[in-house]
């Protein structure tokens, strides 16, 4: 020890001469423990982070799922379980669940990606149209290039003329429509927008019970006031201006509501709002100067008798110019429902209405921050607005896959209702679109209190199914329910004779569970 000493003293006494010329200098002590501790601290903690991220959650994406990956990991390592696979009805991602993509969309895409297929006879012409119509668009007709940060303008032409088309002939504006990577991108930043004020004047944004997990997420992440409003379970999910009025009154009392959020068809309860309702809630907001916002992704997935999807656009419009020249609309749509399924592509588009333009630049500004939306996305949500026309070589196949996508997944929601009423203690309201059902189950109060020493009591059923059935759902909770109800939230895209399997397993899992814990 005294060596060592010594040659450390002699190294600094030889370092200090050297360097200074001059005396030597005073040897730094090594770093104290205090300050090595401080070192390794990182800068960012969650003690540290964004409070706001903390409170996000996304039920569709939650620790179920995470444990549903787990399970088929384990069981390709050979794990043993009382199932072989897991099936996964917690998400509506179409395609993942055997949905075949349509022919003519694929056909374009492949030749925007490869123009060289262009010269390939396998390809018919109205598909090569689309595919140079839309190179054209592009910058140096590559969709590989950016495009204009509000989206191609030949797309939103194209859009523009299918709302017009859509809705019976009201004009729609190609500047008041922004393509979007898919409908998520575009309310996200509407709410942006819309989020302002500290305290009881920060902005309350008010979203259905039910409601989809990307609404709650998003307003947690900018740190607006979540206002609900309970859909009315025992009239098939209807929205019911009642409900509204007393959710509007209770939220003034401690922030300043500004926007009212519908999804029509529902997620998760797949109810289709009369247009009677409609016109309720434009009145309402137009009355209690509310912005709307209408989440219309799943408007060709209509298939209960007497059901019909209308825009709200439309219905406002038909209203007059009492409603039509003051109401402030944003709408929705994507490329990833209704009969395409195209989640992966990320394309969509949102509409703006009598949206002040001043405001309306700062929209411009701010999605140009993120360059542009996925350009693919953009030529898919092209072809949902531009698919083939009658006499063009590609209409029939066409149609042909168009209906046959559509009638089964109508099939399989009137399927879902049908079994799952049929079991004690399930209730399932019809499945008027969209994609899923939100079945209600009444859980023995056994079962809740063991659930309650650390999860949610659907949250506790839903992964109990997992674990025994190989079954992945999604709790009710993490959707939003009134107090005392449970449910779980299930895809209708399984196909049929899986998902009759599906529905077989939650039938017997259920009588188990309740024998158990009864």
């Amino acid at each position: 020890v005294c060596v060592c000493v010594c040659v450390y003293a002699c190294v600094w006494v030889t370092v200090g001469l050297v360097s200074r010329g001059g005396p030597p200098l005073t040897p730094r002590s090594p770093p104290g423990r205090s300050v090595q501790r401080m070192m390794a601290e990182k800068v960012l903690t969650v003690d540290t982070m964004n409070s706001c991220v903390k409170k996000v959650e996304y039920a569709v994406r939650g620790p179920i799922v995470l444990r549903a990956v787990q399970i088929e990991k384990e069981l390709k390592e050979g794990v043993q379980k009382p199932f072989s696979e897991v099936i996964k009805a917690n998400i509506g991602d179409a395609h993942a669940m055997g949905q075949q993509p349509i022919t003519f969309f694929r056909q374009v895409l492949a030749m925007c990606s490869y123009p060289e297929l262009l010269d390939d006879d396998r390809f018919p012409e109205d598909a090569k149209g689309r595919a140079r119509r839309i190179l054209q668009g592009c910058g140096g007709q590559s969709i590989g290039a950016y495009s204009a940060s509000q989206g191609i303008e030949c797309v939103r032409q194209d859009v523009a003329r299918y709302v017009e088309r859509r809705d019976g002939g009201v004009p729609s504006d190609p500047d008041n429509i922004y393509l979007t990577t898919g409908a998520s991108d575009g309310i996200v930043t509407m709410l942006k927008l819309l989020v302002a004020g500290e305290g009881r004047s920060r902005t309350g944004v008010m979203i259905s019970i039910p409601q989809y997990p990307l609404y709650s997420a998003a307003l947690a992440e900018l740190g607006a006031v979540q206002v609900n409003y309970f859909l009315n379970e025992e009239r098939c999910w209807s929205l019911d201006v009642s409900e509204l009025r007393r959710a509007l009154a209770d939220a003034r009392r401690h922030c300043n509501p500004r926007a009212l959020c519908i999804i029509n068809p529902g997620n998760p309860t797949g109810q289709v709002q009369s247009r009677q309702c409609i016109e309720d809630v434009i009145r309402f907001a137009a009355k209690e100067r509310l912005f709307l916002m209408a989440d219309e992704v799943y408007q060709d997935n209509v298939y209960a008798e007497g059901c019909e999807f209308h825009s709200f656009k439309k219905v406002l419009f038909e209203m007059g110019p009492e409603f039509s020249s003051t109401v402030e609309l944003a709408s929705f749509h994507s490329t990833s429902k209704c009969y395409m399924g195209e989640c992966g592509f990320r394309g969509g588009y949102m509409e703006v209405v009598n949206m002040d333009p001043e405001v309306k630049a700062q929209l411009t500004k701010l999605v140009s921050v993120r360059l542009c939306p996925p350009v693919p996305g953009q030529a898919l949500m092209d072809l949902v607005v531009n698919p083939p026309q009658p006499g063009e070589p590609s209409y029939s196949t066409f149609i042909r896959e168009r209906k046959a996508t559509l009638s089964s997944l109508a099939e399989r929601a009137r399927l879902t209702e049908q079994i799952l009423n049929t079991v004690p203690g399930i209730a399932c309201n019809p499945v008027q679109g969209a994609m899923y059902s939100f079945p209600r189950v009444t859980l023995p109060a056994r079962a809740i209190r063991e659930a309650e020493r650390g999860q949610a009591p659907d949250m506790f059923y839903c992964m109990k199914l997992l674990e025994e059935t190989g079954i992945c759902l999604v709790p009710g909770s993490g959707f939003g329910q009134r107090d005392g109800t449970f449910h779980f939230r299930m895809t209708i895209l399984p196909p049929t004779d899986k998902l009759k399997i599906l529905l077989s397993k939650v039938k017997d899992f259920h009588q188990r569970f309740i024998q158990q814990y009864s």
